[in-house]
């Protein structure tokens, strides 16, 4: 399966500690940057996949889940540290469930929005493997 957990830099200081993403922590330029917030307990984000843009998910306060599936596999991963994210590759299907409260998702993605890169049918993604 085709994600990767990715250690942000962390400047610790007695005044509060500071990431950031760099051209160099990525393996992507980045295109876009968009966040989550807000999100009513119990709702769920995602349900798609892509067919050739990258994203990498920080949860910058609170915490979810992220469940990845490639067709053949699914794996749920946690996200609750501001310096640590996780970077999905194209085509791995990802669902975000069970946010916290006053949770925020950060997306950093490698292009622009482009409604045809996005596949919204898992049974459409299931059968493009």
């Amino acid at each position: 399966m085709s994600f990767q957990l990715i250690a942000i830099p962390k400047i610790e200081d007695p005044r509060g500690n500071l990431s950031v993403i760099e051209k160099n922590v990525l393996p992507f330029e980045m295109k876009r940057v968009y966040y989550l917030y807000d999100v009513p307990s119990g709702a769920e984000r995602g349900g798609h996949s892509h067919v050739q843009q990258k994203e990498f998910l920080v949860a910058l306060s609170g915490s979810f889940d992220v469940i990845l599936n490639d067709g053949k596999k699914e794996k749920t991963i946690t996200l609750n540290k501001p310096f640590e994210g996780l970077l999905i590759n194209e085509g791995i299907w990802r669902e975000l469930k069970n946010f916290s409260s006053g949770s925020v998702c950060l997306v950093v993605a490698s292009d622009v929005f482009e409604e045809a890169d996005y596949i919204r049918d898992f049974i459409d993604f299931c059968n493009s493997k």
